[in-house]
């Protein structure tokens, strides 16, 4: 296989796994305490990978950019605590509701004339303060893996700077190959099932729609679609953002009904997908999330076996391979926030706030970041003005 081939399902493929392993552990949580069995928890997987697949593969070949679907990590982790009283039926009606006005956001075009209104370096400071903590992270898990970690992280420096297309392979070989060498990984005995969609009809209530229909709305578009957004646009590349709205809505009603609650932009993952290490050539990385979408259609295929498979992997293995692969986005994204320009001081009030565990309302840093450097940008051109000459 073509060595830029290579690179483009490598990183797609990591995308994929990171994506995967880091919430489905909440999903499962939160499947389980509406009362679903594995079969149940199963097809929630099983739906969500046909949406988060579909969708990534057709928009980011349409579109030719790299727009890779995700489900929403913040809103798995919502329903955990939201869904307490109200029966599954119930959240599923909540799950339709959140779709629609996710629809109406895209159709209406509100959002993307929001998104318009962020400066480059704001967005390129949320993305920065995004994933600072990813790349910290690799140096926190090394402390207690140190063999496992240490030996990724000197397989990054040497292949970067030998053979960097081969980069985030060679790391992936070393570190799966370091973990069952020193019995961090065992491979559990699988039979290779295929998954199955279970229809829930949804029970219509005013209270659950309130409870964890809105919450849900919100925390997906203020902590998902947002970064999302931000992502792209830091990265260069301009996308129909009511579009892409519309389309993300759309899918999220029809899957709903199986526990599909919410899909959206992704923009951890997105990031691995737009980097240099996917392709050279920023006008061909699409196919990087062609590939996760590919991915992510095969796991949620064979949900049941690979959530068995997943759940055995070292935490510090994905911990430090999602870490490693976002360091170069994470240098880019600083040096294009910090540039100088007018933008400078709401760039780093923007970086400082998304990169804190700052919280209001049950939404994240990242809203409240652009939010900060929008209000600095307000008043330094306010003061600035009023000053005069």
């Amino acid at each position: 296989m073509d060595s830029v081939i290579l690179n483009r399902v490598n990183m797609g493929f990591i995308a994929a796994l990171i994506g995967f392993t880091s919430s489905i552990a909440l999903i499962y949580q939160a499947a389980s305490n509406l009362g679903a069995d594995l079969v149940m928890v199963s097809s929630w997987v099983f739906a969500l990978g046909l949406g988060m697949g579909i969708t990534s593969i057709g928009l980011s070949i349409y579109y030719r950019t790299p727009l890779l679907i995700a489900w929403s990590t913040p809103g798995a982790a919502l329903l955990i605590t939201s869904t307490q009283g109200f029966s599954i039926n119930e959240a599923v009606a909540a799950f339709i509701f959140s779709a629609c006005l996710i629809t109406l956001s895209g159709v209406s075009g509100l959002f993307e004339k929001l998104m318009n209104r962020v400066p480059l370096q704001i967005a390129s400071a949320m993305l920065a303060g995004i994933l600072l903590s990813f790349g910290i992270e690799v140096f926190n898990v090394m402390n207690q893996s140190p063999l496992l970690v240490g030996l990724m992280f000197v397989s990054f420096l040497i292949s970067k700077a030998l053979a960097p297309r081969f980069a985030m392979l060679t790391i992936l070989i070393v570190g799966i190959a370091s973990a069952w060498l020193q019995g961090l990984f065992v491979v559990p005995e699988l039979t290779w099932t295929l998954g199955q969609l279970v229809y829930v009809e949804p029970e219509w209530k005013i209270t659950a729609l309130i409870n964890i229909g809105l919450p849900l709305f919100l925390v997906t578009m203020a902590t998902q679609n947002m970064p999302g957004i931000a992502i792209l646009k830091a990265h260069g590349y301009h996308a129909p953002v009511s579009k892409l709205m519309t389309v993300t809505g759309i899918t999220n009603i029809l899957i709903a009904p199986f526990g599909g609650f919410g899909i959206n932009l992704a923009a951890i993952t997105a990031a691995i997908c737009m980097s240099e290490d996917a392709d050279k050539d920023p006008q061909k990385r699409y196919w990087a999330a062609v590939s996760a979408g590919v991915f992510y259609l095969l796991m949620g295929l064979c949900a049941l076996s690979l959530m068995t498979l997943f759940q055995a992997m070292p935490t510090a293995l994905i911990m430090a391979l999602a870490g490693i692969a976002l360091f170069s986005t994470i240098g880019g994204s600083l040096q294009h926030a910090f540039i100088e320009s007018p933008y400078k001081e709401a760039a780093l009030m923007t970086f400082l706030v998304t990169a804190s565990d700052f919280t209001l309302w049950n939404i994240g840093s990242a809203l409240w970041g652009v939010v900060a450097g929008l209000i600095t940008i307000s008043v330094t051109t306010l003061l600035t003005t009023k000053k005069g000459p």
